[in-house]
């Protein structure tokens, strides 16, 4: 059981509720806090004084007063109109991590909202009744508004949902709504969610993928003959940037007691090329990189972000709503995977190779020579990859357009910052398999030697055997799958 409160809310909390189904409670602290802040609203609606979202229009329209006897349905009609969201839906867990994430921001007390909103939210998670949520359409800025709009729709009747396997009405389900008071449209949807949602999921998994990637890559250093003597630690810390120094220390893990690295220590080589000596300097950096976004993320997902709060007798209007933090986090991490994937790439490039993969069979292929291929174009595939990878690495938070008629003149982008990261993620798994499957069948070449206990471990597991050309594609998703199972675990 999670219970949320606002404050303690974890990158692991989140991927066990939205992965793993865990059920979610609301703290006693968070009822009061919520109930408290809720009087203020009421407050204000006895006064009669304006205040933005309560008893006025939106954005552009927030001047526009809203007489008493229509505020419910300025709640309702914010939430419909603002779900214009398109494109495809969004996985599953993306969509549970926002229901969380959004509960869990509410929760602190400082958006004005009924708690009974906050346990519809709950509900929703666990009912495992996920609202269809298209991807395309926030621009990260007041907050991600059509993504939330759509989850918004199921609290008050409207919309489909994916529920036991299927797409329904979410009126087909024994999900109850609720009508929406004063502020609580509003609550509900000014927020960064979407974009928070993205990132506390794949900066969870990446810190797990990246010592199974350094595991990968100690591989690859070991079947092409390269020395662990870079990754003395003694070199590690005359510069001890923090990743750097963990890579390596990975990396001496993973190689120790290789039978292959004994058998060549008296080579005359003085030195190994870049991607197989400059992994902690590379990986050690974007490792680092990764611990600076999850930081910043958990700050997020602990994080009041709508507009606006509630501090004891006072509402004040502000922007935590703006997305630009996780946009430039985005944008950064984007770059350093597509980075570590450029040297991935190089690598297989370097097993396949017959000029420099240290005699080895050309394109690791078997049988009769130039009748079998081997594994020449899976170079290709990374090489197709990487490409991708430096499209979408160009970052969306330079780019700002204005929206609601210049009320909301700068927009940070992020929930494009997100989405493209999301598929450099996915890429930077796909070149880590293939350089996975390729390392694999390299060692089967070095036979009767023996790498390490835990690289022949993971050759092991993964199971691909070396032979003549073949539909290696099997063989790739099973790699593939181990790795995400690793990751996902």
């Amino acid at each position: 059981m999670i219970v949320i409160d606002g404050e303690h809310l974890s990158l692991e909390d989140v991927h066990n509720v939205s992965r793993k189904y865990e059920l979610v409670s609301i703290s006693n602290e968070a009822y009061k806090k919520m109930q408290e802040s809720r009087k203020a609203i009421e407050k204000v609606l006895e006064i009669g004084n304006p205040v933005y979202g309560v008893n006025t229009g939106f954005g552009a329209l927030a001047n526009v007063r809203i007489s008493k006897d229509k505020l419910r349905d300025l709640q309702r009609n914010i939430v419909l109109s603002h779900s214009a969201g398109i494109g495809e839906y969004l996985p599953e867990d993306i969509v549970r991590a926002m229901i969380l994430i959004r509960a869990n921001a509410l929760a602190k007390g400082y958006s004005g909202v009924r708690p009974v909103v906050v346990e519809k939210l709950v509900e929703l998670l666990n009912k495992k009744i996920t609202p269809l949520v298209p991807e395309k359409g926030s621009v990260g800025a007041s907050g991600d508004l059509a993504p939330l709009s759509h989850i918004a729709m199921s609290i008050i009747g409207e919309g489909k949902v994916f529920y036991n396997g299927k797409i329904v009405d979410i009126n087909k389900t024994d999900f109850v709504p609720i009508e929406l008071e004063e502020k609580e449209g509003l609550s509900l949807i000014n927020g960064t969610q979407f974009m928070a949602a993205h990132l506390a999921l794949i900066v969870r998994d990446l810190e797990k993928l990246m010592k199974l990637a350094t595991l990968v890559a100690a591989l690859s250093v070991d079947v092409l003959l390269g020395t662990p003597t870079a990754f003395d630690e003694r070199i590690q810390f005359a510069r001890p940037h923090t990743g750097q120094v963990k890579i390596a220390q990975w990396l001496r893990e993973f190689l120790d007691e290789s039978e292959i690295r004994d058998s060549h220590k008296k080579c005359p080589k003085v030195q190994d090329a870049y991607t197989l000596r400059t992994i902690p300097q590379v990986y050690g950096a974007v490792y680092d990189t990764i611990q600076w976004v999850k930081e910043i993320v958990t700050r997020e997902i602990n994080s009041a972000t709508d507009n606006p709060l509630i501090f004891g007798d006072e509402i004040l209007s502000g922007g935590n709503f703006h997305g630009e933090p996780l946009a430039l986090c985005a944008d950064y991490l984007a770059v350093a995977l597509t980075s570590m994937g450029n040297m991935i790439e190089r690598r297989i490039d370097r097993l396949v190779n017959p000029k420099v993969n240290e005699g080895l069979p050309p394109f690791l292929a078997g049988g009769e020579e130039g009748l079998n291929s081997g594994y020449m174009i899976w170079q290709y595939t990374a090489a197709a990859l990487c490409n991708e990878n430096k499209v979408l690495s160009h970052p969306a938070s330079a780019d700002t357009i204005p929206t609601s008629a210049y009320q909301e003149d700068h927009v940070s982008m992020g929930a494009n910052a997100v989405r493209k990261l999301r598929r450099v993620y996915e890429n930077l798994v796909s070149l880590i398999s293939i350089e996975a499957m390729l390392g694999s069948v390299a060692l089967s070449y070095r036979r009767p030697l023996k790498s390490s206990k835990q690289i022949e471990k993971f050759c092991g597991i993964i199971t691909v055997k070396p032979g003549p050309d073949r539909f290696f594609g099997d063989d790739f998703e099973r790699v593939k799958n181990t790795i995400v199972r690793e990751v996902l675990s």
